[in-house]
């Protein structure tokens, strides 16, 4: 049974991060380590969190010395991981309980060295849940229009990840340009059409700033995927609309 790294960004998210641990805790899979990254200068929540590290041994908990943001921060927990297998999970979403045991058997089955799975968005005070669907990506262009990989769903191998294929350093957007970094060195994703996560949809959250997506989307496509002015502009357009459909 393989080891599986289960790396979490912590910021500011107190009233959700118990549940999702609990979410991990109760996985049908058992050979795990989560790797929990506190990203805060405001050490007011520390002690909680020191709580939920000392409920399991398999908690390790990373204290930035400064906020280094998500990406870096994922950077940073991939580093200290030694999980043949990563996942990712952010400290307000929810896995199902067969998650990890179930999307491996479909990596193994199918031979994907990335995978990620249907969701299900679950929008603040609203029991409405609505489902996006995961479908498989073969090459970088499929992606492009639109980041339809939930960041909670992912697992991968850990060799997947190089020096020059990692999260980036962009406040938003920063999984959309590792999912197309791997998918430029011809590696595929699976897509898993289970649903096994729940992505809670908060309005104070950095995803819902619309000014900073458009900045980081930008971003995307013109420094990452060295698009030109032009041809970026199209594509943020595209993305836009895309997320606006969501």
């Amino acid at each position: 049974m393989q080891l599986v790294s289960v790396i979490i960004p912590y910021h500011k998210k107190k009233n959700f991060i118990k549940e999702t641990i609990n979410s991990i805790k109760n996985q049908t899979y058992k050979n795990l380590e989560i790797i929990i990254i506190y990203d805060d200068e405001d050490y007011s929540d520390l002690e909680y969190i020191e709580k939920i590290r000392k409920s399991d041994r398999r908690i390790k908990l990373i204290v930035n010395k400064k906020i280094l943001g998500a990406g870096k921060s994922r950077n940073l927990g991939i580093k200290k991981a030694k999980g043949t297998y990563l996942a990712f999970l952010d400290a307000d979403d929810l896995w199902k309980k067969n998650k990890i045991q179930s999307q491996l058997s479909y990596m193994y089955q199918n031979k994907f060295d990335v995978s990620h799975t249907t969701y299900e968005i679950l929008k603040k005070n609203q029991k409405y849940k609505k489902l996006m669907q995961a479908r498989t990506f073969k090459n970088y262009q499929e992606l492009l229009p639109s980041c339809d990989i939930g960041l909670s769903t992912v697992i991968l191998k850990k060799r997947v990840i190089t020096k020059k294929c990692k999260f980036s350093e962009l406040k938003t957007k920063e999984d959309f340009v590792l999912w197309l970094l791997i998918l430029k060195k011809n590696i595929p994703i699976g897509g898993y059409d289970k649903n096994l996560m729940t992505w809670r949809k908060l309005d104070n959250s950095l995803s819902s700033s619309i000014i900073q997506k458009f900045k980081d989307g930008f971003r995307v496509y013109n420094e990452y995927m060295k698009f030109n002015f032009l041809k970026s502009i199209f594509y943020l357009l595209i993305l836009s609309v895309n997320f606006l459909k969501k």
